[in-house]
Parts: structure tokens; C-alpha cells; sequence
């Protein structure tokens, strides 16, 4: 399981990446869950991190709108990620969800087939009015995305596990592995929540607040000691 460590400038990049992490993750946190930074500050984190450790960047928690979508996601894979993450925030059918991740899925892999797109919803669909994650697997496959995550929203409403338990995440992901797609978990979760994440098999655990020195979600930073040890963690998994 690699671990994903979201950061918001070039210091807690160095932090995440000395601490081991195997996918920077740039975002910026008051603009949501998924939400997107200045372009400038992810150049400069694929240029001084690039070959030496994953890159993602987050492009928003979304409105229906394919073209801008699009467009974000394009500029995204310009700037040399490996991963372009888009948040399915404003639908909530199976065909709309269709048709932005496969706008979306267009333009990346127009530009570079070696950029994975990975297809994002929310454990707290049902508080913020969008797409049953029961149904993310479907829309990655259908429009060629690499990947599924599944985050939390409403970052003071709980973890992932207060809205989907193992049970109806293990469902999902299963479905998502059957299709071939990368699993990817996120949404509040620290080291006291990797027994059950180990029983749902992902390929990526994503964190911020679990490896920052406070639990606020936007004034938080993260910490060399907390990613270390979330990596080590990890690890130690593997040997049980």
C-alpha cells in the first residue's frame, strides 16, 4: 500500500517526502477536499521531485461543468503530475458522473497516456448531494480513468468510516479491482485506522491531517516524525 501524503507548499513536500511517502500530493485545503493550488506551486514541486517520488495534484471538488473541468485537468498533466485527481462534488447520477470524468479523461489522455486520471467522490455523499460511491467504479471504467478515490467532504462531519463502513467500502473496491483500477482511500484517517484500511486491500492511502502536527484541517502542517511513522506503519502491516 503506498502511502499518499496531501501538502500545500514546497516545506511540507520536503516533510512528506523525507518521511517517506510514496505520492506527493499537491492541494490546497480552503478550497475543499480536493481542492486545487497554483499552478506555479506544482511546477515547482515536479521540478524538484519529479523521479525521486510520485506526484498528484488535486484539480477541485467540482461542479457539472465538463469543459472547465477539462480544461483544469489539461493544464494539470501539462505541468508533468503523474496523477490528476477530479472530485465528482456537483453530480449525482451515473450518467452526468459519465460524462464529466470522461471530458476529463479525454483531454489528460489527448496529452500524455502515462498520466493516470483518477475518478474522486465522497463517503459523505449523502450530506453534500452527490454520486453514490457505490457507483465510482462503473464511471472510472466506463470513461477510461486509471482510478477510483474516495475521500470525505464535510471534513468536521468525521472520518470516511462515519459514512461508508468496511463492509460497503470492501464492496466497492472489490468491484474497482475486478475492472483493474488503482484503489485509493482518503477522508481523516491516522494510524489508528489502518487495521480496518488493511482489510479493504487499497493501493494508495491518502492522508494530511493524520501526519500534521494539529488536527485542524487548514492550519495543520505537516511533520517529518508523523509521516515516518505512518510509513512505518504501514510496512509493519505487511509483516502480519
Amino acid at each position: 500500500m503506498k502511502l499518499l501524503v496531501s501538502i500545500l507548499n514546497e516545506e511540507e513536500a520536503f516533510n512528506a517526502f523525507q518521511g517517506g511517502c510514496d505520492i506527493l500530493d499537491v492541494k490546497n485545503p480552503k478550497e475543499g477536499s480536493l481542492g486545487a493550488n497554483h499552478p506555479s506551486l506544482i511546477k515547482r514541486i515536479v521540478e524538484k521531485f519529479k523521479d525521486k517520488v510520485e506526484i498528484s495534484a488535486t484539480i477541485g471538488d467540482l461542479p457539472n461543468l465538463p469543459g472547465t473541468a477539462s480544461l483544469a485537468a489539461l493544464g494539470a498533466a501539462l505541468l508533468g503530475v503523474d496523477y490528476v485527481k477530479a472530485g465528482l462534488l456537483g453530480v449525482d447520477d451515473f450518467n452526468s458522473a459519465l460524462n464529466l470524468m470522461s471530458w476529463i479523461v479525454k483531454a489528460v489522455k489527448e496529452e500524455d497516456l502515462n498520466v493516470k486520471v483518477v475518478a474522486c467522490c465522497y463517503a459523505d455523499y449523502k450530506l453534500v448531494g452527490s454520486l453514490n460511491p457505490i457507483y465510482l467504479p462503473s464511471v472510472a471504467y466506463e470513461s477510461g480513468a486509471d482510478g477510483i478515490l474516495i475521500d470525505v467532504k464535510a471534513k468536521n462531519k468525521g472520518k470516511v468510516f462515519n459514512h461508508l463502513n468496511v463492509e460497503q467500502l470492501a464492496q466497492i473496491y472489490s468491484k474497482a479491482r475486478g475492472f483493474g483500477l488503482i484503489t485509493a482511500l482518503a477522508g481523516g484517517l491516522s494510524v489508528e485506522d489502518l487495521y480496518d484500511i488493511a482489510k479493504l486491500k487499497v493501493d494508495v492511502l491518502g492522508v494530511r491531517r493524520g501526519v500534521c502536527d494539529s488536527s485542524n484541517w487548514l492550519h495543520g502542517k505537516v511533520r517529518v516524525e508523523k509521516v515516518r511513522e505512518m510509513k512505518e506503519r504501514i510496512l509493519n502491516l505487511k509483516m502480519l
